[in-house]
């Protein structure tokens, strides 16, 4: 996947395997993965097998997946935004996790907005979702300055012990 997308401070880019220690980082603090329903990386390998089954075999199966949020100015890798096919719902999600660093100062937004409008102008879609984790008051102001409502409660495997928050809007 060769899409690279660019905002005032951020490239968002398709995650590959130079991305492997960001990506071991993401999905290994405590804080960033509270409400994902993640457990943390054990390993190295374990984060590149999660790297090759999620957001690379994303890109392969729908043609987009989340991509690497990197700050131009070092051309670090500070988190992840974008979209990702869910098919227990049959939906495309925007989401979005930073390095705690990163927190506070609207980069999730920003990318946010970048993602919603590859959805809208390149992937023609109508309509996206957030998954949001009902304790998780963050997620919930990001979505609401990018357009999204709260429409359900539901089920989600990923995190059997609680209904998630379904907000949703139109891309139309």
């Amino acid at each position: 996947m060769n899409i690279v997308i660019e905002t005032e401070r951020l490239r968002l880019r398709a995650f590959n395997e130079d991305d492997l220690e960001a990506f071991f980082l993401l999905g290994t603090d405590p804080e960033s993965i509270r409400y994902a329903g993640n457990r943390p990386y054990a390993s190295r390998e374990e984060a590149r097998e999660a790297l090759h089954a999620a957001p690379l075999r994303d890109y392969a199966e729908y043609g987009f997946g989340r991509f690497a949020c990197v700050w131009k100015a070092t051309g670090e890798v500070i988190g992840f935004s974008g979209l990702k096919f869910i098919p227990e719902y049959s939906e495309v999600e925007l989401g979005y996790r930073l390095l705690r660093p990163w927190w506070g100062q609207g980069i999730a937004t920003e990318a946010g907005r970048a993602s919603i409008h590859f959805g809208r102008e390149t992937l023609k879609l109508q309509r996206l979702i957030a998954i949001i984790h009902p304790h998780n008051e963050a997620s919930f102001r990001v979505a609401g300055k990018l357009g999204f409502a709260f429409e359900s409660r539901r089920h989600y495997p990923f995190i059997p012990e609680t209904d998630m928050e379904i907000w949703a809007r139109s891309l139309a």
